[in-house]
């Protein structure tokens, strides 16, 4: 079964999430059905409207409302936003990997299980990578994966949550701490068979390689367009631990 984590195309984008880029991309005023019949066969054209400024414009106008659209449209589209340079194949992948992982992460307690319906929460690193070591092929796969994705949310959407809980609560854990493991287990997840069966090779390798500079984007993201006030959509520390 494909992992819920193992999205880099734009296939998680909704009906309602094409009406809206159909109506807010300059267009010949075709009807939004006729013209969403043609753009799953055209990635360059979906990956131009949702990088249209008309678009960037209206998301950032409602985000706090998340529009009537779903995250993953909106964390789509604001990754774009901080992610520079040429939009390669590969980028492409990556941008669709981290916006899917935001997505899935809005409802927080997703960000403790390492499959979404495992009765087995963690809070620690440490405890994942025990568990890693005890596991057969499928979950030791989504266990290194989830690590990955787990340091990623955490140092690119909160990096001063980190450094206050390392620097006032004497936490042993710092950014460094959480890049290094980051980084080591997405390229455990690609070197593993499975990544090959999912088409994540590529991209854990990549964010395995440049962890930091998605990391600092993410950074960006979230101090340009998000606070992170308890309980908002930005806010991971709740009722659970972390103090």
């Amino acid at each position: 079964m494909k992992p819920d984590f193992a999205v880099t195309d734009v296939s998680r984008l909704e009906g309602g999430d094409l009406k809206f880029l159909i109506e807010h991309f300059p267009s010949p005023g075709r009807d939004y059905r006729e013209l969403a019949a043609v753009i799953d066969s055209l990635p360059s054209t979906m990956d131009s409207m949702l990088e249209s400024d008309f678009v960037v414009e209206r998301v950032l106008d409602k985000r706090n409302l998340l529009l009537d659209v779903s995250p993953f449209l909106v964390f789509n589209v604001l990754l774009r936003c901080v992610l520079p340079g040429r939009r390669t194949p590969i980028e492409r992948r990556v941008i669709n990997y981290i916006a899917n992982l935001l997505a899935l992460y809005v409802k927080v307690d997703r960000l403790y299980r390492i499959r979404p319906n495992d009765a087995e929460t963690y809070e620690y690193i440490v405890d994942i990578i025990k568990r890693a070591s005890q596991a057969d092929a499928a979950e030791q796969f989504s266990a290194y994966a989830h690590i990955g994705n787990f340091a990623l949310f955490l140092t690119g959407m909160f990096p001063q949550w980190i450094e206050h809980r390392h620097r006032f609560k004497r936490r042993p854990v710092d950014r460094k701490y959480f890049e290094d493991q980051g980084g080591t287990n997405y390229h455990q997840a690609g070197l593993h068979p499975l990544a090959g069966r999912f088409e994540l090779k590529d991209v854990f390798l990549r964010l395995a390689i440049n962890f930091d500079s998605y990391g600092r984007a993410l950074n960006e993201m979230q101090s340009r367009f998000f606070d992170a006030r308890p309980g908002s959509i930005a806010d991971p520390t709740p009722r659970r631990h972390m103090d």
